[in-house]
């Protein structure tokens, strides 16, 4: 089934499109993956840095102006996340510039960091130049990440050609069971907290 797929066109077709609304959302994955594409040149890396940046910038300004608007109402609603929301809050309050940065590299705040930001009323230029700075740092470190990952696997195993679905589907995997294994120890922590 898998064999009649051909991953070079759909990623050529698709694969920015694919990194800007992955990033757009959440996105380590998926720029990990265009990082190994651009290493197997499928994908150029300076335009998966430049469409993975804008789509964090967009998702998290977005994520701001919801915070801004509705955040009075919206945020109290957000029980599963009040941990992160804590969280933020303390970082705003100590380190209001460098909580903008680093948010997106925080696991479990990428998405309601900015939205609790929006909410503390910081200058929206402020959080606008320091989201813009964080996106594309956050962006070059991961598709960096997945090109020289993309190195390493082409030293240990030769040319990558035949293993492009199953790696992909292995980093895909790898995320997902990462992803239920953080989400179950902080539900875990959230019911026996200590």
């Amino acid at each position: 089934m898998f064999e009649h797929i051909d991953l070079h066109y759909l990623l050529g077709t698709y694969g920015y499109w694919a990194v800007f609304f992955g990033c757009l959302l959440e996105g380590e994955t998926i720029l990990i993956l265009g990082g190994m594409a651009a290493h197997q040149h499928l994908l150029h890396l300076w335009p998966v840095i430049g469409w993975a940046s804008l789509g964090g910038m967009l998702g998290d300004q977005l994520l701001f102006w919801s915070g801004r608007y509705f955040g009075g109402r919206l945020l109290p609603r957000l029980h599963r996340q009040q941990a992160a929301i804590d969280r933020v809050t303390g970082l705003i309050a100590r380190y209001p510039s460098t909580s903008v940065f680093a948010v997106r590299f925080l696991y479990g705040m990428r998405l309601v960091g900015p939205m609790v930001i929006g909410a503390s009323g910081l200058s929206a230029l402020r959080f606008s130049l320091l989201n813009a700075l964080g996106a594309v740092v956050w962006a070059t470190v991961f598709a960096g990440a997945g090109y020289w990952a993309g190195e390493a696997l082409e030293t240990m195993l030769g040319n990558l050609k035949p293993y492009r679905l199953p790696i992909a589907l292995g980093v895909l995997v790898l995320a997902v069971v990462i992803a239920l294994v953080r989400h179950w120890r902080a539900k875990n922590k959230a019911r026996h907290p200590k």
